[in-house]
């Protein structure tokens, strides 16, 4: 889990730059998995890999994300997010990409 998470501190500090429409916590608490795919994690604007997912409905990926699901964590490496701000990352993740 220490290697998962220095991978992931790595990733987000190499980054250095992002969709300026991505809501503010992209960045630090999605941007390391969705960017690549990593641990199975469907990519940021990749459509077809989240049609299935959305197809649950909001209410579903939101708890889906607090529970944790195969390779995400529990809370998504965003235990401080609001279901709000949970549904625009993943409504920003699911989008087309630009």
């Amino acid at each position: 889990m220490k290697k998962l998470f220095a991978a992931i501190a790595i990733m987000s500090a190499a980054a250095t730059s992002f969709a300026a429409d991505a809501p503010p916590k992209y960045q630090t608490s999605c941007f390391a998995c969705h960017s690549t795919g990593a641990a199975g994690a469907p990519k940021t604007g990749d459509v077809a890999a989240w049609e299935s997912r959305m197809a649950q409905g909001m209410d579903a990926m939101v708890a889906s994300v607090k529970k944790g699901l195969n390779g995400m964590p529990p809370t998504g490496l965003c235990a401080d997010c609001t279901d709000e701000e949970y549904k625009a990352l993943i409504e920003y993740m699911a989008a087309p990409a630009k």
